[in-house]
């Protein structure tokens, strides 16, 4: 599970830029158990570092639910209603980060969801 938190953002830094963030710019923290990462989004280009710095958006969670959301078992905004997933500050840009993550339907390794065919 942790293994799935840290690739995670090891492999959200290593792509650099995220097409479907295109229109994303934000600073975000994510608090996933006892460790924190700190993503900067300008119009899909990312940057993921471990720096602490103020930012837009918090999100909170343990590394169980974060790896549901990995894994497309469980979705972001409903895990926020439900209190599982904590959004501070700009919630809205919080729940954009959502995109990263695979639905029921497109599970792929890594959080990415592939293209949906046109």
């Amino acid at each position: 599970m942790a293994d799935a938190v840290e690739g995670f953002f090891k492999k959200l830094a290593a792509r650099g830029h995220e097409p479907v963030l295109h229109l994303v710019s934000g600073t975000f923290r994510f608090e996933i158990g006892r460790r924190r990462w700190l993503v900067r989004v300008h119009n899909g280009d990312v940057r993921v570092s471990r720096e602490e710095a103020a930012v837009d958006c918090v999100l909170v969670c343990d590394e169980s639910m974060f790896a549901a959301f990995l894994a497309g078992e469980k979705n972001a905004f409903t895990a926020s209603m439900r209190g599982d997933l904590l959004c501070e500050g700009d919630v809205g840009l919080g729940m954009l980060f959502q995109r990263l993550f695979p639905g029921p339907d497109d599970k792929t390794d890594g959080g990415v969801p592939e293209q949906v065919p046109a």
